[in-house]
């Protein structure tokens, strides 16, 4: 059972009425205000850390993906490093053959000449003076 009680302000407030001994409750309008303060306060908190969490997850969510392009990135120039490394090795052996097949030629053109100074068959000859 409850009882109406007109306040100091003009406002009513429901009082318990202790079904036991009909004595009233005694609850003090100082303590609502400041529960109702308190529970506004909390509502209000609460919403901000859900807002904050909110924000803190997305950013984390958006660091995270950050985080992996980093490391995609990361890989990816190490794989061109190596390849380049693998690439600039090859052209190192290629010069080295080309070098040497060079040489090669030069010594195999050296002896090709030699060998038709050498040989009558290659000798120049001077046909106006056989034929007169």
């Amino acid at each position: 059972m409850h009882v109406s009680k007109t306040l100091e302000k003009g406002s009513k407030m429901e009082l318990p009425l202790d079904e036991e001994d009909d004595t009233f409750t005694n609850i003090s309008l100082a303590d609502d205000s400041e529960h109702l303060s308190r529970t506004r306060s909390l509502k209000v908190e609460r919403a901000r850390s859900t807002m904050m969490n909110a924000d803190m997850d997305a950013v984390e969510a958006e660091n995270q993906v950050e985080l992996e392009e980093k490391t995609r990135l990361i890989n990816q120039v190490l794989e061109l490093q190596h390849t380049l490394e693998d690439l600039s090795a090859r052209v190192d052996a290629v010069k080295e053959e080309n070098l040497k097949l060079k040489s090669e030629n030069q010594v195999l053109g050296q002896y090709i000449e030699n060998l038709m100074s050498a040989s009558s068959v290659f000798q120049t000859t001077d046909t106006k003076s056989k034929r007169k």
